[in-house]
């Protein structure tokens, strides 16, 4: 047994500016459009787990303390209060870690939101690989698998703290289960994907016509990089963001699989069930194409600094552009 001193513990460090623009938490988005929408509609409420300040939902019950509720650590419990209070005629934004909403939490998310349709809005933070520290236990790398498979769920994954900001207010006007995905580290300001925020719309960030690169949430400026990275080599890489995953923008895709050579998909997520799957089940039925996935290979996550784990991963525009260069060469 070490002594306590003797414990290396490794400290999540923020990810730093990767641009001009800088970067910023996507679960800060999520509490700044909560803000915004006490303001707009007097019956959005939010129910936390414990873990307020973690999920930054503290930010709105510092300004709205009658309309935040502390379920404790039940998951469950929470997802069934909030389904209660959707029939009540308010608009419930139940927040956790990702980890725990969809796996604990996964009964209740199924049978008393998706099934009766409650208009009911799942907030995850701490998603993804870069959720670091906190290691395999807490890096949900499946929630969007799992959340696209459930009938009447709508899943949308923010690429930055601004589309997380929008989404956030566009999930409380939309009628229905939503479930929206946001990261724990701060990620770069992506101003190419600003601007009215629509649920099932896709955004083409760069054309090209060699190939594809379909991106959803944090990984957008990667995807942007990879492109830019390619185009200095010859090669046209076309960027397609696609922050709903769940209904996904099936024209778009369409269209990609038709115009370019083959498609690559980039997700920090698991290639199984997410983007890429998506995206391959589209264009085998309606314009079959080479679809490559790039995310987490079927595997658990580890400890350690955010950006360490991205780079361990695989999940940056070197990887992309390595990929790409690769099936060119084939």
């Amino acid at each position: 047994m070490k002594n306590i001193e003797d414990i290396h513990i490794i400290p999540v460090v923020p990810a730093p500016p990767s641009s001009e623009f800088g970067a910023e938490q996507t679960k800060k988005g999520f509490a700044d459009g909560l803000i915004e929408l006490g303001k707009l509609l007097p019956n959005v409420v939010v129910i936390d787990t414990d873990v307020a300040k973690a999920t930054r939902s503290a930010d709105f019950q510092k300004i709205y303390p009658e309309r935040h509720f502390n379920a404790g650590v039940a998951e469950q419990n929470m997802l069934s209060v909030a389904a209660g209070m959707s029939i009540e005629g308010f608009i419930p934004f139940a927040t956790s870690f990702g980890m725990f909403i969809t796996t604990r939490g996964g009964d209740q998310l199924r049978n008393s939101i998706c099934y009766p349709k409650a208009n009911v809005k799942v907030a995850a933070t701490h998603c993804g690989i870069s959720t670091g520290g906190d290691g395999a236990s807490h890096q949900i790398n499946e929630d969007i698998a799992i959340c696209r498979s459930f009938p009447n769920l709508t899943v949308i994954v923010p690429g930055d703290y601004e589309e997380a900001k929008q989404a956030t207010i566009a999930a409380a006007y939309f009628k229905g289960p939503v479930y929206l995905r946001y990261g724990r580290d701060t990620y770069p300001i992506v101003p190419e994907i600003h601007g009215k925020f629509e649920i099932g719309k896709s955004r083409t960030i760069r054309e090209g016509t060699d190939c594809t690169i379909f991106t959803t949430g944090i990984m957008v400026s990667e995807g942007i990089k990879a492109s830019d990275m390619l185009k200095e080599k010859g090669i046209s890489a076309r960027v397609v963001h696609l922050p709903t995953v769940k209904p996904l923008d099936n024209e778009v895709v369409i269209k990609a699989a038709q115009e370019t050579k083959f498609l690559v998909t980039v997700e920090e997520h698991s290639i199984i069930g997410g983007l890429g799957e998506a995206i391959a089940g589209v264009t085998a039925e309606h314009h079959p194409t080479r679809v490559y996935r790039i995310g987490i290979n079927d595997v658990f996550g580890q400890s350690g600094q955010s950006q360490e784990l991205l780079d361990l991963y695989g999940l940056r525009s070197v990887n992309i552009v390595e990929k790409i260069l690769e099936v060119i060469k084939k």
